[in-house]
Order: structure tokens, then sequence, then C-alpha cells
């Protein structure tokens, strides 16, 4: 089992900028596929971002393109996710998910965090 802990959630205006971290409790973390998934109020969880185990490959929500980054420091066991340009929609509880599979990632992870929450105003 894997151990996902967020951080770095809060509450910032329309256009601003935001940067979530997840810590990763397993001894390496070079083998998994990482990502981000968020869940606004009275939505479902839908995906965000996912990066592979080298983080040369990458993958992104349309609804977030050219705005958010995901990236990784593996020797830290540390994930993150630059959020830029951010609208008042990108409110929402963001989870970090661990993944052993591309497919897994970028769908249905089985491995989460508990989230942060990241509130957006106008």
């Amino acid at each position: 089992q894997v151990q996902l802990v967020e951080s770095g959630g809060g509450l910032v205006q329309a256009g601003g900028s935001l940067r979530l971290s997840c810590t990763f409790s397993r001894p390496t973390v070079r083998t998994y596929n990482m990502g981000w998934f968020r869940q606004a109020p009275g939505k479902e969880r839908e995906f965000v971002a996912a990066s592979d185990w080298s983080g040369t490959k990458t993958a992104y929500a349309d609804s977030v393109k050219d705005r958010f980054t995901i990236s990784r420091d593996n020797g830290m066991k540390m994930v993150y996710l630059q959020m830029n340009s951010l609208k008042p929609e990108d409110t929402a509880v963001y989870h970090c998910a661990a993944a052993t599979t591309w497919v897994q990632i970028t769908t249905t992870p089985g491995q989460w965090g508990q989230g942060t929450q990241v509130f957006v105003s106008s």
C-alpha cells in the first residue's frame, strides 16, 4: 500500500498561481506513474495530469493544458503540480495518485491521497 500526502492548497484569486506537493511513502517511487485528480462539489473526480516514472512522458486534461505542469523528484519522493492562470472553475479538492500502469494513472489509479483544497475566487 502506498501512502500519499498532499499539501499546498489554499485560497487564491483568479489569475494567480499555486504549487501542490505530494509526498510518497514507499522506499522507491521510481517505478510508479504519478498523477493528479480533482473533485469539485457535486461532481465526479476527474483526471488532471499524469507523469510516467521518468518524468519524460506527461499527459494533461484539456481544461488545464498550458496552465498546469506536473513534475517529480524521485530522489525526494515528491510529485508537484504547478498551477498557473487559475480560474474559479479550478476550485476543487486535488488528490495525488499513484499507479503501476499508464492506463491506470490516467483513468482509475487505485492509490489516492486524502486531498488538498484549492479555492479560486473570481
